[in-house]
């Protein structure tokens, strides 16, 4: 079974990006062969600045391996060096409905957010499913919110394949993972960069230390049982710890008779413990740059033979070969 997971480099990698997807997809090199590409391309959607992009995309290469991606198991490439995904492209646009992406909500939520309107924002989805399509994917795991990427695609590939009386593209079935949860962020909501609550799992350690010990928390006296339900100390410390160690903690709390500054150094030890493998992994990979390049670059020349069939055959199809 191949999966197939993308990953679009648009800001640092932070705490709820590791828990909320990164874990579950690297998990998957375990269970069948794996797919991961940086979307670079995707990302000029929304980043259009240099040195921001190629900061994000060599931070995505370094922190998937640091946390645990096994090149030697996954085949692991920048879409960018893979061409055949733009050939693909342009044929499955030109059998692509106007009305189809005109209801695709990741092109209206973006406009909302502020984001300019351009082209390549609102031909997104055209793109994507050229990604989705072109490894002979079987499953693409995606979160609740993100299933209709994947609908879309396999709508693509129906219209297609209807289109020239040849089935060239198997439709990729989606593993919804339902497990994946909402990360708090350090003010109690969603963690996310547009909230500006991260806690950056590669960043500065005295900006990582500030910002927990930042938490907010209410104004319970030291000598009273601290509120646990809700609590941003409480989720944040759950993720990092065993059962045994987090009900102890919990029941720490609600015992009273310790500040919340006590919690917060408890909780930044734990994240610093359970990190410090990963960050150990970042920095190896950060001075042996070259060792990263062949990394993608071998990465990359697999998936253009896994490309090429499925390349060649819609080709073939629409009468280009």
């Amino acid at each position: 079974m191949r999966f197939l997971t993308g990953v679009k480099p648009s800001g640092h990698l932070h705490l709820g990006n590791y828990f909320g997807a990164m874990r579950a997809a690297i998990n998957l090199q375990d269970e069948g062969e794996t797919v991961y590409f940086i979307a670079d391309y995707h990302a000029l959607t929304t980043v259009q600045n240099r040195e921001e992009l190629h900061t994000y995309v060599r931070e995505v290469a370094l922190g998937w391996l640091a946390c645990g991606l096994d090149p030697e198991k996954a085949t692991f490439f920048r879409q960018s060096a893979v061409p055949e995904v733009h050939e693909l492209a342009w044929l499955l646009s030109c059998v692509t409905p106007m009305g189809l992406l005109e209801r695709c909500v990741s092109y209206k939520d973006k406009v909302v957010q502020g984001f300019s309107p351009n082209h390549g924002l609102f031909a997104y989805p055209v793109l994507m499913a050229a990604d989705i399509l072109l490894y002979g994917a079987d499953v693409v795991p995606v979160g609740k919110d993100q299933k209709q990427h994947l609908e879309v695609a396999r709508d693509m590939a129906v219209k297609f394949n209807e289109a020239f009386g040849k089935q060239v593209f198997k439709l990729p079935e989606p593993r919804i993972q339902e497990e994946v949860a909402t990360i708090t962020g350090l003010d109690g909501r969603k963690m996310s960069k547009s909230y500006n609550n991260t806690l950056e799992l590669f960043g500065d350690e005295a900006k990582f230390k500030k910002g927990v010990m930042g938490i907010p928390t209410d104004s319970t006296p030291i000598d009273q049982p601290k509120p646990v339900e809700g609590s941003t100390l409480v989720e944040l410390h759950k993720l990092v710890s065993t059962p045994d160690e987090h009900a102890a903690f919990v029941a720490d709390m609600q015992r009273g008779g310790r500040g919340y500054g006590d919690y917060k150094k408890q909780l930044l030890s734990k994240l610093q413990a359970y990190l410090a493998p990963m960050r150990e992994r970042y920095q190896h990979y950060l001075h042996r740059p070259d060792d990263v390049d062949d990394i993608l670059q071998t990465g990359a020349s697999r998936a253009r033979e896994l490309a090429e069939p499925t390349l060649n055959a819609a080709l073939e199809a629409v009468g280009l070969v």
